[in-house]
């Protein structure tokens, strides 16, 4: 090709490559947000996991998207992060919906149910079972949508002052718990209370509480809670497994480029795989050095367990006769629970029986 042409080529490619520019940013513009937590920073897997978000949906969209991550407290309280989200205060949270069960008891379903559905069961439950739309129309009166981000799997039954053996010591027991649990518990006569997390331990030290849970021996060693309440108690049976969300103001969200959505979920769905991992990799040894120091590990009694199962399903019962939504959650919930332990007890409960006894006693 002679010069006259190349130039001719240029000038005509000049118009198309002037178009191009901004194009490109109002396909792309550059976007900042604020995501309370609501968890202190050092409780470094929770509130990890929005930095973990942050970070990629930065490098997903080179840099146009930042998400700056404050920790509970420096713009609102921890469990105040649905309500900051609805007003338009921040335009994100990262939280656990079960905080939120004064406004609505079903909220309770998106995070953690007494007896419910474990990480893996939930998470077919959300994604072929019918949850994510439950989960949707349940936040979008509140004007927000939600993306699962994070699962803590199976937590601890928590630190207790004295041993509790029977139901009549639960009686009057000032105790920290979360969600739901917190009504199984008011049925069984102890005295639920809820209490964010950088909270939970002057509680706990000044006898304002007899007991607390938290997540499990990662975190609660972190926490301390050892040093008052020796008594560490399993299985969580109110906590088979703890999903958490990330939380996006309805009207935010809707004004986001599809790529930016995209973005937020990719990086969502790799938190959410990190932190059921990094707790796996984290507890077993957190658990180890809790014992070294003095813990005493406790299993809950047959008591305590047959009565906490009959009153969460009469609670359950008693909560769906007031609430039609919880009763339509909860019978989608319950059929898919059911038929997911019948599985889990052939495929999964036969093979950890004898292999995690196996592992102990065969050499």
């Amino acid at each position: 090709m002679n010069r006259r042409a190349l130039l001719g080529a240029a000038a005509t490619a000049a118009p198309a490559t002037m178009l191009a520019a901004p194009a490109l940013a109002q396909s792309a513009p550059e976007i900042r947000w604020r995501l309370t937590s609501s968890f202190p920073r050092n409780l470094d897997i929770l509130f990890g996991a929005p930095e973990h978000i942050a970070r990629r949906v930065a490098a997903l969209t080179d840099n146009r998207f930042q998400i700056r991550v404050f920790p509970a407290g420096e713009i609102v309280g921890g469990l105040q992060a649905l309500d900051a989200v609805q007003a338009g205060t921040v335009e994100c949270a990262h939280s656990a919906s079960y905080y939120y069960v004064g406004k609505d008891p079903a909220f309770a379903f998106f995070t953690a149910m007494p007896f419910g559905l474990n990480t893996r069961m939930f998470n077919a439950w959300y994604k072929h079972g019918g949850g994510a739309a439950l989960a949707a129309d349940l936040f979008a009166g509140y004007n927000t949508v939600v993306v699962p981000a994070g699962d803590t799997g199976a937590q601890m039954g928590g630190w207790f002052r004295k041993e509790v053996k029977t139901l009549a010591e639960l009686q009057g027991l000032k105790f920290r718990v979360a969600g739901f649990a917190g009504q199984v518990f008011a049925k069984l006569g102890a005295v639920p209370t809820q209490v964010a997390a950088s909270d939970i331990y002057p509680s706990l030290e000044r006898g304002t509480l007899d007991a607390v849970e938290f997540v499990g021996p990662y975190d609660d060693e972190k926490l301390g809670f050892a040093r008052v309440a020796p008594n560490y108690y399993f299985p969580g049976f109110f906590e088979p497994g703890a999903r958490l969300h990330f939380m996006a103001n309805k009207t935010a969200w809707d004004a986001l480029p599809a790529a930016y959505k995209a973005a937020i979920e990719t990086a969502c769905a790799e938190a959410d795989l990190d932190m059921t991992a990094r707790y796996d990799a984290g507890n077993p040894q957190a658990l180890r050095r809790l014992i070294a120091a003095g813990a005493q590990l406790r299993p809950w009694s047959r008591e305590i367990l047959a009565g906490a199962w009959k009153a969460t399903h009469e609670l359950y019962d008693e909560t769906s006769a007031k609430n039609e939504r919880f009763k339509t959650i909860w019978e989608s919930y319950r059929r898919f629970r059911d038929d997911e332990y019948a599985w889990f007890r052939v495929a999964e409960n036969s093979f950890d029986n004898f292999a995690f006894t196996a592992a102990q006693t065969v050499r």
